[in-house]
């Protein structure tokens, strides 16, 4: 049970957070400052470094909860499917990647585009580390792989230069689990840059020259991405086959 000073504590730094964000929102990435932040609060800059020592730190922490967010909203848009569907959960997550990406284009330049400048990422703990919604996709994916085994590249045919990048990325990444060959860490790759190049393109306006809508690119793209693995399309956004449809299909 938490005391009354740590939900005080608690509270405090969720309010930090909310002021930090909007900052973000209404001025981007640099334009964030501790003195701004406590002045909306109420607070001098060094009582608010009594919760974070530094810019970075605080900006660190913002990176870190705008990626658990992607990921509870990639797990929540999963689970809509049933779990036997493999292909319309891995889509679905797919998609609500990208409406979380238009919906927080301020929050998803702090993560993949341009942080504050100057800032530098806090040292972290070496060794082994989750990917966090990253690891999402992977495990759809590889979950899908033993269901279905479709093809994937032997490792003599994976580059060596790449081969060694991508046991080195498995491993700190913990995604070199038992069973899992190297061939699917490389679609896994291929897919992710993909995936995420349509998302970052359209997130950053950079098809605006040819598409007002990106939608329908998006679900090409992702269709394109199954039928390369030998793999059925996922059924259109929004579509969820009856039950009874479902049943005269298998009949």
């Amino acid at each position: 049970m938490t005391t009354r000073r740590e939900r005080m504590r608690e509270a405090t730094v969720r309010e930090i957070q909310e002021a930090a964000r909007r900052h973000l929102r209404a001025h981007g990435p640099s334009g964030i400052s501790v003195r701004a932040i406590a002045r909306d609060m109420g607070m001098t800059a060094p009582a608010l470094y009594r919760y974070y020592a530094s810019l970075d730190d605080l900006i660190a922490a913002m990176i870190e909860g705008y990626k658990g967010e992607i990921r509870e909203t990639v797990e929540a848009a999963r689970d809509t499917v049933p779990a036997e569907d493999l292909i319309g959960r891995l889509a679905e997550a797919s998609r609500a990647f990208r409406r979380w990406a238009l919906d927080h284009r301020p929050e998803f330049t702090m993560i993949f585009g341009a942080p504050p400048p100057g800032y530098a990422p806090p040292a972290k703990d070496a060794g082994p580390s989750p990917i966090g919604f990253g690891a999402v996709f992977f495990t759809m994916m590889a979950d899908l792989w033993e269901r279905e085994r479709f093809p994937v590249p032997a490792d003599e045919d994976i580059p060596p230069a790449l081969r060694d990048q991508l046991l080195h990325f498995a491993k700190s990444c913990g995604l070199d689990r038992a069973g899992v060959p190297l061939g699917l860490i490389r679609l896994y790759a291929g897919a992710w840059v993909r995936l995420y190049g349509l998302v970052a393109m359209e997130a950053f306006g950079h098809v605006k020259f040819m598409l007002d809508d990106g939608a329908p690119l998006f679900e090409a793209e992702l269709a394109d991405m199954f039928t390369s693995l030998g793999l059925e399309s996922p059924a259109p956004a929004g579509h969820r086959p009856s039950a009874s449809a479902a049943q005269n299909a298998d009949s």
